[in-house]
């Protein structure tokens, strides 16, 4: 069976990830894992899902048809939050959102997308919000 990891965060960034893999996944006739990391500053860290945002992501997956796992973690490293389920499940794809960042954003905080394209054992896309 297929199995299809999405970086989620509850932004347009996120959902634009989860529309690709929930096409990708019922392409390909196989699961679904939703992957909701931090690195540990949830308290200030909007892209960490609270439990209402949750609770949608849940009840619009559901009515899917799809086999779905949502996972959340907190660690040192968001990239290596969602490489470690990747190689968890043994994914077959990870899709993940781009964000726009200027290079001196880059240099000094690092990619998450960086991270993944360049550690993934297996085939990362990557998509952006339309405009």
């Amino acid at each position: 069976m297929t199995t299809i990891v999405v970086g989620w965060t509850p932004d347009e960034f996120g959902e634009v990830a989860l529309a690709r893999g929930v096409e990708e996944v019922t392409l390909r006739n196989g699961r679904l894992v939703v992957v909701n990391a931090t690195r540990g500053d949830a308290l200030v860290d909007d892209r960490f899902a609270d439990e209402e945002q949750l609770g949608r992501l849940t009840a619009e997956l559901a009515g899917s048809g799809i086999e779905v796992d949502v996972r959340r973690s907190m660690g040192a490293d968001v990239g290596d939050q969602v490489l470690a389920v990747a190689q968890d499940v043994s994914a077959d794809l990870v899709v993940i959102g781009l964000r726009r960042r200027s290079p001196v954003g880059k240099l000094l905080m690092g990619s998450v997308a960086q991270r993944i394209l360049l550690g993934a054992d297996c085939a990362v896309l990557a998509v952006k919000p339309a405009g």
